[in-house]
């Protein structure tokens, strides 16, 4: 039988044919939407329904993968980046997430691996790039240690569905922040970013065998039409402080993403931008009323949120993105004048803040102050670190350490009065971005002090005290304290017992001297420790030493050069090395480095050229563009340890100047080639 097919149904069969299609376009356009202003999980929703039907492109690849990573759904996200990178056309920041990724799932090699295709691809962020190379690695140490806590989640006052975090003493127990709902006031609102409801105030005690309440809602502070959280009391509790978001006409300089990582207020028009306000309120009798603005909230051009206040009540910490501020958002302190009011905003630093994001302070009884950070070095995420010292010389900043970090976000900490446990805020576990309240006890160490002796070297032994000598003691690699030793050679500080502390000692004219210092866990209240140190010397043409006031030694006593006052001198001991067509710093170059910021550190008024150098393989353009490349990249790593930029003067030889006798045409081994490509480093002042 012959079949014959009428108009009818050609239409008809072409029509089912481009149903899918078109099915897939108005997912795409509703996900997009949904995007574009910041809805991530509706978004997600709708790409779903998408590419079910068509595989994605690129645009739509790449925007699943941020809308994973900004609902914090790492592992998700891990995967679409994964697939972002490999298609031909994106860009290289791409890279840096797909690192960011792997980092906070804990893969750190895998990590280390994508940022340095980011750096090779994006050489302008090729010194952020080695810092979060050795951000993985001291992470890979912390979890090899011994863990400095015992931490361990509070299903009680947690939700595997939700989030709750920031936990703050509350009368006779906490305040904490949890999306929830509360029945009659947010449960029918979704928050389209997370897909959850608002952010909320609840409060939790313990019964007499320590065990949590279920959270009761504050219902006086609760809106149906904005986030409140992060709360903070003082003293008798009559006084609330807490957090507020606000939707405001959105100027050219306003940052839409929230500060803060809640995000940002959405269901608006694309002209409108979350903020975040603080709040207090008074208790009278037993109700919260008396709503007051912080008087420094403004709205229209920055945030401030996540109030703390000190023990005395007397300081109030914030986060805040206002003008002054050093990062992304940065730890501010007022404190409360003669009459009561709060007087003006005062930056707490460049010690507690960085070119990151800074938030969820937190006093302890001790004056030390705690916050989160992604700035500082840390295992993935948000860590939460301390520092010590008065509100705008703060120092000592540490970070707390592995487990009481993790690679995911961990923030929002809290001490019992004793210090000794408390709780913490972290999304470690949630395979659903959402955070939990995880209780922790910290693993008592005891505090020790070292007390430092620095003496002279002279013909095999050490006697007379050398004064102002100054000592930088370091744990992990990262923490550092500076001693400087007194008239009679002596400096004294407080570590903690079962840690292996470096020390290094360095003083103008003499050879720096370091020692490694293993403080068993079962010591004395006191370590003592000896350095000594020798007067450093050169050797002249014919090999004699010669006296070096002058001389610039590094921390293993090698003579790097001489400040030779009428003129330049080169510091020949110090070059580093590059793989061949490379221009990243290797980790033998970084360590050259390093020593090469402890004498810059210890020189401020030193200026030096960064003379990068190639083999003579490949053309002289291309070899001049690479040593370029290799100059740029030095000075940036330096400049990323804290040194001016202003210290420094990049400068590209090219193959201008090799080392041997392997010019173009010439057979050389590939190790002959390998000393010829090198930075080496000029005084020119």
């Amino acid at each position: 039988m012959k079949l014959k097919f009428s108009p009818f149904y050609i239409i008809m069969a072409a029509m089912l044919g481009l149903a899918p299609a078109s099915y897939a376009q108005s997912a795409l356009r509703t996900a997009d939407n949904h995007f574009e202003n910041y809805e991530y999980a509706l978004a997600l929703e709708q790409y779903k329904a998408a590419i079910e039907q068509q595989k994605p492109d690129l645009k739509t690849t790449q925007r699943i993968a941020e809308a994973y990573r900004l609902t914090r759904r790492t592992r998700e996200a891990e995967n679409w980046y994964s697939k972002v990178v490999a298609i031909t056309g994106r860009e290289p920041v791409n890279l840096y997430y797909y690192a960011e990724m792997l980092r906070s799932n804990g893969k750190y090699e895998e990590a280390k691996a994508q940022y340095v295709r980011w750096a090779q691809e994006a050489p302008e962020s090729e010194a952020k790039a080695h810092a979060l190379v050795q951000a993985c690695e001291a992470a890979q140490k912390w979890m090899q240690e011994r863990p400095m806590a015992s931490v361990k989640k509070e299903d009680r006052i947690s939700t595997t569905s939700f989030s709750e975090f920031s936990p703050m003493p509350f009368g006779n127990g906490i305040i904490l922040t949890s999306d929830r709902g509360i029945a009659g006031i947010s449960n029918d609102e979704t928050f389209g970013w997370t897909g959850r409801p608002l952010l909320q105030l609840f409060t939790a005690t313990k019964d007499g065998q320590g065990n949590w309440s279920a959270p009761a809602p504050l219902r006086e502070v609760a809106e149906s039409s904005f986030h409140n959280a992060t709360a903070t009391t003082h003293g008798n509790g009559q006084t609330l402080y807490f957090t507020r978001t606000h939707v405001a006409s959105k100027s050219k300089s306003a940052n839409p993403a929230d500060p803060t990582s809640w995000g940002t207020e959405l269901k608006r028009k694309k002209d409108k931008v979350g903020r975040l306000e603080i709040y207090m309120l008074q208790n009278q009798e037993g109700k919260w009323s008396g709503l007051q603005p912080f008087p420094h909230n403004k709205v229209g051009e920055y945030s401030a949120g996540h109030p703390a206040l000190s023990p005395d009540g007397q300081v109030l910490y914030f986060v805040s993105d206002m003008p002054g501020t050093l990062g992304d958002t940065d730890i501010f302190y007022c404190k409360r004048n003669a009459d009561g009011t709060w007087g003006t905003p005062v930056n707490a630093g460049s010690a507690v803040n960085t070119t990151g994001r800074e938030s969820f302070p937190y006093v302890d009884q001790n004056g030390r102050l705690f916050f989160a950070s992604e700035g500082h070095m840390g295992m993935g995420g948000l860590d939460i670190f301390s520092a010590e010292g008065p509100h705008g010389a703060w120092t000592g900043v540490k970070n707390l350490g592995y487990p009481v970090n993790s690679p995911q976000n961990d923030f929002g900490i809290m001490f019992d009065k004793a210090g000794e446990s408390g709780l913490l805020s972290s999304n470690r576990d949630a395979l659903n971005g959402t955070d939990d309240i995880y209780s922790f006890q910290m693993l008592l160490q005891k505090p020790v002090v070292l007390a430092i002796t620095t003496l002279e070297q002279s013909d095999e032994r050490a006697e007379a005290a050398l004064p102002q000598t100054r000592i930088v003691i370091r744990r992990s690699g990262t923490d550092s304290t500076v001693v400087t030793t007194k008239s009679n050679g002596l400096a004294f500080a407080k570590v903690l017992s079962d840690n292996i502390y470096t020390l290094s000692g360095a003083k103008t004219g003499y050879v720096s001297q370091s020692a490694e210092v293993k403080v068993p866990f079962e010591t004395g209240d006191t370590v003592q420790v000896v350095l000594a140190l020798s007067k450093a010397f050169k050797v002249d043409d014919r090999g004699n030493k010669v006296d070096a006031n002058d001389n610039i030694v590094n921390s293993e006593g090698k003579v790097l050069g001489t400040l030779d006052r009428r003129g330049t001198d080169q510091l020949i001991q110090n070059k580093i090395y590059y793989d061949f067509e490379k221009w990243s710093i290797r980790p033998d170059a970084a360590e050259e480095l390093d020593r090469l910021v402890t004498i810059l550190n210890e020189n401020p008024d030193l200026k030096i050229e960064v003379g990068a150098h190639t083999d003579s393989r490949a053309s002289k353009a291309y070899n001049q563009k690479l040593s370029e490349k290799r100059a740029r990249a030095a000075v940036n790593y330096l400049v990323s340890k804290g040194i001016s930029r202003k210290r420094l003067v990049a400068k590209g030889y090219g193959e201008t100047q090799l080392l041997n006798h392997c010019a173009k045409g010439v057979k050389c081994s590939i190790e002959e080639h390998a000393q010829n490509r090198r930075t080496e480093f000029k005084i020119i002042n």
